[in-house]
């Protein structure tokens, strides 16, 4: 029986995805690829400098290229900021949704979701947070979101290869998933009901998911419509705000599971 065409194209579109390559560069973001068993390395391009700072690591990954500070042969864009070293690799895989959101008994997991959040440094920033935090995972579009680049994980300063960043099809089937799970959805929105802090008070005993939207757009209609809770950092003064990456990271300290 042929197989549909639809069937046909998300195949090949699978396929196509799993052969794509990212060119990470700096020496953090460098050596804790190198370092994470679960990383595809595939080439690995070196300044002298450089590869001594990454020292042991290099054992860990293909064998070092060495190059030209002036003359740094990695497709990167002109203008990164490589410290001379530049490895190609893989995306990771983080597997399933349930899985990496699964509750354990008596556990408050918090994740966050990103709507439409495109910088890379900002969800770099984001994923550097989410670690410190403790957040199980952070979960973003599939399209119309940050992918995993360079410069995603040079402002992720290695949390890429540690903190769960997990692309799903679906942003709001997503968010009704993780409802039925038993997770509290709490959407970031300067004309929120309540405040964060009155969020850290209610949701200290329940799995909690944070939502933030873009600078400028916010969260879409249906996100907020998806929303169990709207809230807002509340300010100091009449006017200003936080960008996405530092709004992210205020939230999840004032609701950090205790």
């Amino acid at each position: 029986m042929k197989k549909p065409s639809w069937i046909i194209a998300k195949e090949r579109n699978l396929r196509a995805s799993a052969q794509e390559t990212v060119w990470l560069f700096g020496l953090h973001a460098v050596r804790d690829a190198l370092l994470n068993p679960a990383r595809e390395k595939l080439r690995l391009i070196v300044t002298k400098n450089a590869a001594d700072r990454l020292g042991d690591a290099l054992n860990a990954g293909p064998e070092p290229e060495m190059a030209d500070p002036r003359k740094f042969p990695a497709p990167l864009d002109p203008g990164s900021v490589h410290q001379g070293a530049a490895l190609e690799v893989r995306a990771l895989d983080w597997g399933r949704l349930d899985d990496l959101a699964y509750i354990a008994d008596g556990a408050t997991p918090r994740l966050l979701l990103l709507d439409r959040v495109t910088d890379p440094h900002n969800v770099g920033a984001i994923l550097r947070s989410a670690e410190v935090f403790g957040a199980k995972a952070v979960i973003a579009p599939r399209r119309h979101a940050a992918p995993e680049t360079g410069a995603l994980a040079k402002t992720a300063s290695g949390a890429l290869e540690r903190q769960p960043y997990l692309r799903v099809t679906n942003l709001g089937d997503t968010m009704e998933r993780l409802r039925n799970m038993g997770y509290l959805l709490a959407g970031l929105d300067g004309d929120g009901d309540q405040t964060l802090a009155d969020l850290g008070q209610s949701c200290a005993g329940r799995p909690l998911a944070l939502v933030l939207g873009a600078e400028g757009p916010g969260l879409r209609a249906r996100t907020r419509e998806l929303c169990d809770q709207l809230v807002r950092i509340e300010a100091m003064g009449s006017f200003g705000s936080l960008n996405v990456s530092n709004a992210a990271a205020v939230a999840l300290y004032a609701t950090k599971a205790t």
